[in-house]
């Protein structure tokens, strides 16, 4: 992994002897294939289902790789993090221990201040030089594609450079990233207070100059109220609309801003955290197909009490996503299979909608589906075989990881 990415596709390879799970929405579960065959031809997937079933044809001059039984997967996908920042808050975590309340962090330097502050001081290479370690311990457990937010610059320069930064991490590493801008993320101190002036200075100033770049494939926004009320962020929504990008939001994490109606008015892909959406929020995003990223490492680490409306989600028919949310304040998780593990056991979340979370639906939520996030013909070849029994495994154990081999774009 230490080299950098170079080649993106690979040749001919056939793995067989292997069970699946194809994950696609017309099979049931998670699309179990016994004495499964996956074919990739330059670095698509050629065919994958019942090795009996498989075309002689698509086999003839393939590298063969005998899985000798494991599972194969889709690649697994964390489609919420804010992988590229600067230092961290161990030291803001020992304080909350010895009872420090919020305010008092923040009085003492803490907060998303300080990660604003690190990341301002930090260079790009240095950026990437941190952030690396991050993605490499994902990459370690299978995933092949990571959404990485902006929001720690929260000035045009600097906004810049945590997206630019998180994109060379694709060059430097066999991994696809999508990249959101979150410059409405929290107030920078050279505000004095002002949302409502920095946000007009997001919508019409930094988001434009984003835009031009094509640094940004998502606008993302925090609606809460230590952030940017359903207004401010529907300005900066308004903008991302009218320069064709879409959007995604923090909602409803620490109170019922209807943070979710919001994200579901602007066809959202996905509304995050959502510990305090009410059912109206639910329907609202069922019926704009909006997907409900659940992030359970945040919920763990603030020692959250309100945890997500998963029965309404289900009773609305709402897709459900699950990722890290990595960041240096409230989740610094890189295990995308330990979260898998909290969002069943915290949030009582199934197997199977574990595994469609961090694959499937995590897909959908970056607007990938139609690339990646299952095992279909036509899809890019990525991949996770696993050193498993059964699926379930991957989301009971906690530290243990049993991937066998990671394979991005057919290599």
């Amino acid at each position: 992994m230490a080299a950098k990415n170079k080649s993106r596709a690979g040749g001919l390879r056939l793995w067989r002897n292997a069970r699946l799970g194809t994950m696609t929405d017309r099979a049931a579960g998670l699309g179990i294939v016994e004495k499964g065959a996956v074919v990739a031809r330059d670095g698509l997937i050629a065919y994958a289902g019942p090795e009996t079933e498989m075309p002689s044809s698509l086999g003839q001059g393939a590298e063969t790789i005998d899985c000798e039984g494991r599972w194969i997967t889709p690649g697994l996908i964390d489609c919420h993090t804010h992988l590229v920042h600067a230092g961290n808050r161990a030291n803001e975590f020992e304080m909350r221990l010895a009872g420090a309340t919020y305010e008092e962090v923040a009085r003492a330097g803490g907060g998303i201040a300080s990660s604003v502050k690190a990341l301002r001081a930090a260079s790009e290479d240095e950026l990437v030089a941190q952030s690396l370690p991050r993605l490499d311990a994902l990459i370690a457990e299978g995933v092949t594609s990571v959404e990485i937010k902006s929001g720690y610059g929260l000035d045009l320069e600097n906004e810049k450079k945590s997206l630019r930064a998180a994109r060379q991490l694709g060059i430097e590493r066999p991994v696809t990233v999508r990249t959101s801008f979150l410059g409405a993320h929290a107030l920078p101190p050279e505000a004095k207070g002002d949302k409502d002036a920095f946000v007009d200075l997001v919508a019409d100033e930094i988001l434009p100059a984003v835009a031009a770049a094509g640094l940004a494939d998502a606008v993302d926004g925090f609606c809460e109220g230590i952030a940017f009320s359903p207004e401010q962020i529907a300005r900066v929504f308004d903008k991302a609309k009218a320069l064709g990008l879409p959007v995604k939001l923090h909602a409803d994490q620490l109170s019922n801003l209807h943070g979710a109606e919001l994200a579901a008015s602007y066809g959202a892909l996905s509304a995050d955290h959502l510990e305090y959406t009410d059912e109206a929020g639910a329907a609202a995003m069922a019926r704009a197909g909006t997907v409900a990223t659940i992030l359970p490492g945040a919920y763990y680490f603030i020692r959250e009490t309100k945890k997500p409306p998963i029965a309404l989600f289900r009773q609305h028919g709402v897709r459900m996503a699950v990722a890290t949310d990595n960041n240096p304040g409230t989740s610094p998780l890189t295990s995308l299979l330990l979260t898998m593990n909290m969002a069943a056991t915290l949030f009582g979340l199934t197997v199977d909608e574990c595994l469609a979370g961090v694959t499937r639906e995590a897909a959908r939520a970056l607007g990938l589906l139609g690339q990646t996030g299952t095992l279909e013909v036509g899809k890019s070849a990525d991949l996770a075989i696993w050193d498993i029994e059964c699926p379930a495994e991957l989301v009971y154990r906690m530290g243990f990881n049993p991937l066998h081999a990671r394979i991005w774009r057919g290599q």
